[in-house]
């Protein structure tokens, strides 16, 4: 599995594999920069895994829904979290009402709820409303 992103200078898209998403890398058409994800990305159970699985840098999964108004404050944060560690960190996000199977297997119980995974496994768990410098710490712990 692999995750398409679009060039921001011919805006064809790319195929990039999970594993090099952090990466910075080049556009198959143009050849110009194709920079490492910074935004979160929505994301399956299936692509989840599979990203968690092959992620050279530590991962975070917001787990959110559209009525939840916390989820709503932190999406920003979440956000800022995905730009500010480029290259150092994925981020993904989860749909808990069109994935609730995943959450309850990762024991999500209230949302918002941020899981870091490293090579492959959880390493912390949060539940609410958090602001992007204690995200960025996270990641940087387990980094």
């Amino acid at each position: 599995m692999a995750v398409f992103r679009t060039c921001p200078h011919c805006h064809r898209k790319n195929r990039v594999p999970e594993g090099h998403l952090a990466d910075q890398g080049r556009c198959g058409a143009c050849k110009e920069r194709l920079p490492p994800l910074a935004a979160p990305l929505d994301a399956s159970p299936e692509e989840l895994r599979s990203i968690v699985a092959a992620a050279k840098v530590p991962v975070l999964v917001d787990f959110w829904a559209a009525w939840c108004g916390p989820c709503k404050m932190a999406a920003p944060e979440v956000e800022r979290v995905a730009e500010n560690m480029s290259g150092r960190a994925i981020v993904l996000k989860v749909d808990t009402e069109r994935y609730p199977e995943l959450a309850a297997e990762l024991n999500v119980r209230s949302i918002p709820n941020f899981v870091v995974f490293k090579n492959g496994s959880p390493v912390l768990q949060q539940a609410g409303v958090v602001d992007h410098k204690q995200m960025q710490q996270w990641l940087r712990a387990a980094g």
